[in-house]
């Protein structure tokens, strides 16, 4: 056991760069995984971290030695929760990361609903609409919406997303409501920054992909401030549907051109792939693959 300890004590400070986070996530003292650390480093005779008193880091040979020994671990907690386990009585800590905005909305009561099934599983989410390290940061899985191109992740089809474009009825009855839309060329629209690109919306129209160029003074990278713009009456938005179903169910918002949806965005769970999943992780995949309000407007 001591040999994995110090293994588990390595990682843990390679992945988080730091001893007392480290120290933190296994419930031992600073010192103690200091010790872990260089008890395995003896062990191996070769150098694993370099250490100052602001940072540290790895080492070429603990950068192989990390790659090498991360698979093991995570074979040691899968062969642990197994035996220890029934599927109704998972146990230990998900550490997840997840967009806010659908997070919020979407995952978080998903989440509820799995933790009512497994009440000894604990749940450590982290809200961040940049695309972090899963590997950096600790985490076991990140859920995310959009092109996946991280080709150093596994990834798992959880749904799609599709886009809907929406306007108030102020704003319809002000500048008129588009009948094609080639036509939203001629109407102020708010650009999404975080598309490649923001003036191009694209539609399903006859069976054909058809590329509308649009225009607006108003641009955001949050998709759930678009949709209160929208909502206001200053422009037409395209927001994924998650933000803006309850504006629609409430007549605060009319999509437009519902018959000429697109779903470019995927909705999936990513982890790395070098990472044998423990028990409780490949339960919560399965759970959110299988939940079907979790993305019940994905074509």
């Amino acid at each position: 056991m001591d040999k994995i300890d110090r293994m588990r004590a390595f990682a843990l400070v390679a992945n988080n760069a730091s001893f007392t986070v480290a120290a933190q996530r296994m419930g031992r003292s600073a010192r103690l995984v200091s010790k872990y650390v260089a008890d395995l480093e003896n062990a191996l005779g070769v150098q694993l971290l370099n250490r100052t008193t602001r940072s540290v880091s790895l080492t070429d040979a603990g950068a192989t030695y990390l790659a090498l020994c991360a698979p093991l671990l995570d074979g040691f907690d899968e062969l642990e929760d197994r035996v220890r386990n029934e599927q109704a009585s998972l146990r230990g800590v998900i550490h997840i990361s997840a967009p806010t905005g659908f997070g919020v909305l979407r995952l978080v009561p998903s989440l509820a609903r799995f933790a009512e099934k497994h009440p000894n599983v604990e749940l450590d989410l982290k809200f961040s609409d940049r695309r972090v390290s899963i590997v950096e940061e600790g985490l076991d899985l990140a859920v995310r919406i959009g092109p996946m191109r991280d080709s150093s992740l596994k990834v798992r089809q959880l749904g799609r997303m599709p886009l809907v474009v929406c306007a108030s009825p102020a704003y319809l009855i002000r500048h008129g409501q588009p009948d094609h839309p080639k036509a939203l060329a001629t109407h102020e629209c708010i650009l999404d920054g975080n598309m490649t690109e923001p003036t191009v919306w694209r539609f399903s129209v006859n069976g054909q992909d058809e590329a509308v160029q649009v225009n607006g003074r108003f641009r955001m990278n949050a998709p759930a401030g678009s949709a209160r713009l929208a909502i206001s009456g200053a422009a037409i938005a395209r927001c994924p549907a998650y933000t803006v179903a309850d504006a629609l169910r409430s007549g605060e918002l009319v999509e437009l051109f519902a018959e000429n949806r697109v779903s470019p965005y995927v909705v999936a769970a990513l982890f790395p792939q070098n990472r044998r999943l423990t028990t409780r992780v490949r339960a919560l995949i399965d759970h959110l693959a299988n939940d079907s309000a979790l993305c019940p407007d994905g074509a």
